[in-house]
């Protein structure tokens, strides 16, 4: 068998093991399975709302379930692990199962609805979309959809982050599916973006003057040489200057009059 033919034939025993286990499992309140292959055998984890009921008493539902498993499916040694639910109304296949199991005991399509659907959101979904479809007041049938929240539609979020349920009621004048669609409350979607107020932005330092910036900017050997010239320029001290003379600062006038000589006193 080529590697395509494999992963299809996988994929088709997938899903007619989840098909079975839905029909099996109903009134526990099946809410999906995941199965995976290891060394050692199939691993099938099953979640239900009620997983006392899947196991049954004495265990005998879950080993007829494991055998029908091996013998019908030919599975290599199946194991099943059962897990709670855990909160119903935010499991799309529960909630679908549920608003089926209300279509059928006579619930009016609308009624039933708008029910599920405020279930689903007060129990913290973020968005949910119920779509009901089939001969729902006439002979026509017709498509009924419940929108509530903020739902994906397309992309690889509509994928991965959207828990998807279906579930069909079975009804007289023929049946009625019911899609359901969740988005759990801990899911972070990729365009959700919070805007944060700014912060107030640090003081500049003071730009320094052109003239202070090209001083800084001088070398050590600049400053070295201007440092030796202005010691060649600044004037002596005091100390090592020349005595003055006497005569120094005294005014001309006052050394021609005192070289003059005195008259001598007449003689008596």
């Amino acid at each position: 068998m080529s590697v395509e033919k494999k992963f299809v034939q996988e994929g088709i025993t997938k899903a007619l093991v989840d098909e079975y286990l839905a029909v099996e499992l109903e009134r526990a309140g099946y809410g999906g399975m995941i199965m995976n292959r290891t060394p050692m055998g199939t691993q099938i984890t099953v979640y239900a709302e009620k997983p006392g009921m899947v196991i049954g008493k004495g265990g005998k539902l879950i080993r007829k379930i494991t055998r029908d498993l091996d013998r019908r499916f030919h599975l290599d040694n199946p194991q099943i692990d059962v897990q709670d639910v855990g909160r119903g109304d935010l499991n799309g296949r529960v909630v679908a199962n549920r608003l089926a199991s209300s279509l059928e005991r006579g619930w009016y399509f609308r009624k039933a609805g708008q029910s599920m659907m405020r279930r689903v959101m007060d129990a913290g979904a973020l968005g949910c979309e119920i779509v009901i479809s089939g001969k729902l007041t006439g002979p026509r049938s017709r498509t009924e959809k419940f929108i509530s929240g903020y739902i994906k539609h397309s992309g690889k979020p509509a994928v991965e982050l959207v828990d998807m349920g279906y579930s069909v009621a079975v009804k007289k004048l023929g049946v009625i599916g019911c899609q359901v669609r969740i988005i759990p409350p801990d899911v972070r979607l990729p365009d959700d973006f919070q805007i944060q107020q700014a912060q107030a932005a640090p003081a500049a330092a003071p730009v320094a003057a052109p003239a202070q910036q090209a001083a800084e900017k001088k070398s050590d050997l600049d400053q070295l040489l201007e440092s030796e010239s202005a010691q060649a320029v600044a004037p002596k001290s005091p100390d090592d200057s020349p005595a003055a003379s006497p005569d120094e600062g005294v005014p001309e006038d006052a050394l021609l009059a005192e070289e003059k000589p005195e008259p001598c006193a007449k003689e008596e």
